[in-house]
């Protein structure tokens, strides 16, 4: 029989439900409370439109569902099961708490992934019942995905799908207590874009009072130029034959609007030392207002530098690109057109290759999986790192072969992260029967982070530092990341 739980909101009261936790310790249940809206319905007038907040509402309004998502349809591309929702508030949190009536407990606010065009708060994995457990209140919120988040329209706001981001976390501040937690006790984490949005909030004068630490895994910043987006904005409402306004495109159906998105953004096999060099073509832009410099700079420049941060990748985030026919493939192309289409540069090749002589002997693919991984991950993991500083930045690597795949792929540390290895989809991405063992060390680490600021290793000094290797058995190594310090 289900036990309902009623918590009071700024805008209203919410109804959740208690369910129980996993692991036969700490608390044995959590309340979830789904799809509460934090802003209004981003469409007719507001469809381009920063965020507005929430009206409030008479009576008690159900919280027992996850809200509608900005994610339509099967995108194809995420690796998490994140089912989409239909619908029009798309700006939802999603709270999980161990007991209401508490206070001060720290909070963990989760930002999804997926490229900044697709991903859903909606997840299975995303289930905060094992932070709960542990003493952690915590939080998964939505917002604006491509075009309609991150693309430029002449009179309309920059960053939309940022300032959802700034609105949910303001949400945060006004309303965890009343969910058993602390709004000076805030963790922002994410994964994949969601690594690239903690650290871009990182880096913004304007959000540091919404947060006390970041934790950043496989984080892809977006820092998309202001004259890219420009150009991206101009084309796409041109190939449509509309204004680049907010006329011109509220002309332009929800569904008509994603296939030119879809069609401005594709990426052929020729455009991936673009990709690499320039990253995605839609995500947070430096507009010089709500985001003033790029990220690094701002890192450089010390905004943030009291914010405690644990960052790192998985070593073979996109390997699987290169699988099956791809691998076969492969075989045929010389390595030397391989790496340079990779855009590895011939002055460091040899000490690359050198460094990286356990994956060389592995074969083609797994070569072009680390080289693309480094890249577009792995060196940024060492950059952010120097850029902090004296900083408190620790560092880590998930090095766990996946039994799925034989290679630590995108996304195989998230479930680890919230310690839900019995979730749906685990078999797909980390084959049958991952270790627990593990799960409690990642896990285990981002309570500990939160809760005190500390993950429990020694912190990185943005050269050949310790880092955390989660692997079994997990343990710390110095200048783990060397096989990457050629590209530095």
């Amino acid at each position: 029989m289900t036990e309902y739980v009623e918590v009071q909101t700024a805008a209203g009261r919410v109804r959740g439900c208690w369910r129980p936790t996993t692991g036969g310790r700490g608390a044995p249940r959590s309340a979830a409370f789904l799809g509460i809206p934090f802003a209004e319905p981003p469409i007719g007038e507001l469809r381009f439109q920063a965020p507005v907040p929430r009206a409030p509402w008479e009576g008690v309004r159900d919280a027992l569902e996850f809200g509608a998502t900005a994610q339509r349809g099967d995108p194809g591309v995420t690796l998490i099961p994140e089912p989409s929702v239909e619908g029009d508030s798309t700006l939802n949190v999603n709270v999980f708490t161990p007991d209401p009536t508490a206070s001060g407990l720290p909070v963990v606010v989760w930002i999804h992934g997926g490229g900044y065009f697709a991903g859903s708060p909606a997840s299975p994995w995303y289930d905060g019942r094992n932070f709960n457990r542990d003493g952690v209140v915590t939080v998964s919120i939505s917002y604006r995905l491509g075009f309609d988040g991150f693309g430029w329209i002449e009179d309309a706001p920059s960053n939309r799908g940022v300032r959802d981001w700034l609105l949910a976390l303001e949400w945060v501040q006004q309303n965890i207590a009343a969910f058993g937690g602390d709004p000076d006790r805030v963790t922002i984490a994410g994964q994949s874009a969601g690594g690239g949005a903690v650290l871009t909030l990182l880096g913004m004068e304007q959000a540091q009072r919404l947060f006390r630490v970041v934790y950043a895994i496989s984080g892809a910043l977006g820092d998309v130029s202001a004259s890219r987006a420009e150009k991206l904005g101009r084309a796409l409402a041109a190939s449509e034959g509309v204004a680049p306004t907010v006329a011109g495109l509220s002309t332009v159906s929800e569904d008509r609007l994603l296939a030119l998105q879809k069609k401005a953004t594709q990426l052929g096999p020729s455009s991936m030392t673009t990709m690499i060099e320039e990253g995605l073509p839609l995500g947070p832009v430096v507009d010089g207002d709500l985001i003033v410099r790029p990220t690094r700079e701002s890192l450089r420049a010390g905004v943030g530098a009291d914010k405690p941060l644990v960052l790192g990748a998985t070593d073979d985030e996109f390997t699987m690109v290169f699988g099956g026919a791809a691998a076969k493939a492969l075989r045929w192309v010389p390595r030397t057109v391989l790496l340079n289409r990779l855009g590895l540069p011939k002055s460091t090749r040899a000490e690359y290759l050198a460094a990286n002589a356990d994956i060389v002997r592995l074969g083609k693919s797994r070569l072009a999986g680390r080289v693309l991984t480094d890249r577009m991950f792995r060196v940024g993991v060492l950059r952010v790192a120097a850029d902090r500083g004296e900083a408190p930045t620790w560092v880590y690597r998930f090095a766990w072969p996946s039994g799925r795949f034989g290679f630590a792929e995108h996304c195989l540390d998230v479930p680890f992260f919230f310690d839900c290895l019995d979730g749906t989809a685990m078999e797909a991405l980390a084959g049958p029967n991952p270790p627990q063992e593990l799960a409690d060390d990642v896990h285990g680490s981002a309570v500990a982070f939160s809760t005190t600021g500390d993950p429990g290793w020694g912190r990185h000094d943005g050269g050949a530092g310790v880092v955390r290797v989660y692997d079994r058995p997990t343990r710390d190594v110095a200048d783990a990341y060397a096989s990457v310090r050629a590209l530095l």
